[in-house]
């Protein structure tokens, strides 16, 4: 399968999967799992920064029109994808995976611990921006920190489990004709 073909796909399962069965999951009106922007982290290494930022955009957009929100995933979904090829830079040697592999995985970056890093990482940013748009402000800061963290909780969970069982096949590039 192509890498756009491919793409599109897991663009509208996240949707799918997040608007139909995950908006559904409210655990005291506090934690809300998201899974969705898992599409962006999992976007080749090589895709030109303009196709990111603007994908990104679609996807929040996307997930916005869904729920009626005023563009809260859409920011954090661009904030993301602006972040991510940095994270990618200083988590992954020069002399790298994005040469050898095609996108971010546990194994292209160099184990289980630098991915869940990078994970990690856009997952508290996404949701700290996210919860942090949707309140407005800081007035209630324990209740917007432990929904921030008890969410990134839930999200990682699901994102390592759904890492673990949809394993993405990853071939080993190499500069030999």
């Amino acid at each position: 399968m192509s890498t756009l073909a491919k793409n599109i796909l897991r663009f509208i399962l996240f949707i799918l999967v997040q608007v139909y069965i995950l908006d559904r999951i409210h655990v005291h009106y506090m934690v809300t799992p998201y899974v969705y922007f898992l599409f962006i982290l999992w976007l080749p290494f090589n895709i030109n920064r303009t196709v990111l930022m603007i994908t990104a955009f679609a996807l929040g957009f996307t997930l916005d029109s869904f729920r009626h929100n005023p563009g809260f995933h859409t920011a954090a979904c661009v904030l993301i994808a602006y972040i991510r090829p940095f994270l990618i830079n200083l988590l992954i040697p020069q002399e790298g995976a994005e040469t050898n592999y095609d996108e971010p995985s546990a194994k292209s970056m160099g184990g289980f611990a630098p991915y869940t890093v990078y994970i990690g990482i856009l997952t508290l940013i996404h949701h700290g921006w996210l919860f942090l748009l949707e309140a407005l402000e800081f007035a209630n800061f324990w209740y917007f920190l432990f929904k921030t963290l008890f969410s990134l909780a839930i999200s990682l969970l699901l994102i390592l489990v759904t890492e673990l069982l949809f394993n993405r096949k990853q071939k080993f590039r190499t500069n030999t004709v």
